[in-house]
């Protein structure tokens, strides 16, 4: 005989050819519970209550079962070795459909058909919240590896800037310490070359700051740096515009780091940046892994081997990890780092487990939060505690 089963937020139902209910599993009337259960059988996860059913089918001589859910069918033949069939749609499905409500009342589960659609209703919200939190976990690793990528071209640009300006130097060995942005430097290498080209004119062309024109024109053309074929010119220029490309790279790669931390992490990016964020998702292995740490985790996340040196040699632990690049912290008087750095901490806790569980954007909130807090600190420890002022009157 067959069996048809229908799987839906009030739970698993068996019926008959006739359309008549002959075995039943109810989830229960908590919308976040039946959602799971549903979420997992429609995955192709036999849970117990289910396997439960079909071996009660199978003992009143029911051997085999229709689905309209191909996973469902699969995983039950797979997993059991009962006999399935898929039906879409099934005539006998779609008749029960549509008294479920009745069902619902007429077990109990609710008093009314109002209570289940509002049922309905919850259990169609956390389904869809658990396939975003599916996706965004998906997604969260793109970031993570373009983050990466953006770490490795930072360090090939430093290599490759520190050969330009070696090189170049022979020719203007002044400019290094005159231009210190490398994307500047390299630009006036590929567009102007020759010292000779080291006008005012052409320097105001490349947007260089109008305090800076004057020194860099008047110490280029003081330079005692040596003459340079034309050969040696062009191949200097040809690497830096190849590095301007990769500069401009760069930035692309950036872009597309904010658009996925839309996405993925928005709450953490209205406090962090998306690029820092990112950073931190990368270092926790994954949003999810990072929603679970708590806040004082999230403080040190990426000064591993300093707090690991810490607790060998009795050292003072390290107040802040990686989240040091954030300008609240950084840019912090030394005594106030270590509060800002814990405020920051918290509200990181709380944003990344709202991204990383399909919440709502509250970014601005925390962000606001997080400024007033930061001025709390500046005001209340604007001197440095006394055994800092002491240190720094012996020293």
């Amino acid at each position: 005989m067959k069996s048809y089963i229908v799987d839906s937020p009030l739970g698993i139902f068996a019926l008959s050819k006739n359309g008549k209910v002959v075995e039943k599993v109810v989830f229960g009337s908590d919308p976040i519970k039946a959602a799971e259960k549903l979420n997992k059988l429609q995955s192709g996860e036999i849970i117990e209550e289910f396997l439960d059913l079909l071996n009660t089918l199978k003992k009143k001589d029911y051997d085999t079962f229709v689905f309209e859910n191909e996973t469902i069918a699969r995983a039950v033949r797979d997993k059991t070795g009962f006999e399935t069939e898929v039906e879409r749609p099934s005539k006998v499905v779609e008749k029960f459909r549509p008294r479920l409500s009745a069902q619902a009342v007429e077990l109990k589960v609710f008093g009314n058909k109002e209570e289940f659609s509002k049922f309905l209703r919850d259990v169609t919200v956390q389904l869809t919240r658990m396939a975003i939190t599916v996706a965004v976990a998906k997604r969260d690793l793109y970031a993570v590896q373009a983050v990466r990528a953006i770490d490795d071209l930072d360090k090939t640009l430093n290599l490759f800037v520190g050969r330009i300006r070696e090189w170049y130097g022979l020719h203007i060995p002044e400019l290094d310490r005159l231009i210190d942005k490398h994307e500047t430097y390299c630009r006036l290498v590929a567009d102007l070359g020759n010292r000779r080209n080291f006008t005012k004119e052409n320097l105001e062309k490349e947007g260089l700051p109008k305090d800076k024109i004057g020194a860099v024109a008047e110490a280029v053309s003081r330079s005692k740096g040596a003459e340079i074929s034309d050969e040696d010119l062009e191949w200097i220029r040809s690497f830096s515009r190849d590095v301007l490309e990769l500069f401009k790279f760069r930035e692309r790669a950036e872009e597309y780091v904010d658009s996925v931390m839309k996405q993925v992490g928005p709450n953490m990016s209205a406090i962090l940046g998306p690029v820092l964020a990112a950073r931190l998702i990368s270092i926790a292995g994954g949003l999810e892994n990072l929603a679970k740490m708590p806040a004082s985790t999230l403080q040190v996340l990426g000064a591993e081997k300093a707090l690991f040196r810490a607790l060998k040699t009795g050292a003072r632990p390290p107040k802040h990890g990686i989240i040091f690049q954030h300008a609240a912290i950084h840019q912090a008087p030394r005594w106030q780092r270590g509060k800002v750095a814990r405020a920051l901490s918290g509200k990181l806790a709380i944003a990344a487990r709202i991204d990383a569980f399909g919440g709502e954007f509250i970014g601005d909130n925390l962000r606001k939060n997080l400024e007033k807090k930061f001025e709390e600190i500046k005001e209340k420890y604007k001197a440095p505690p006394a055994r800092i002022r002491h240190e720094k009157t012996r020293g």
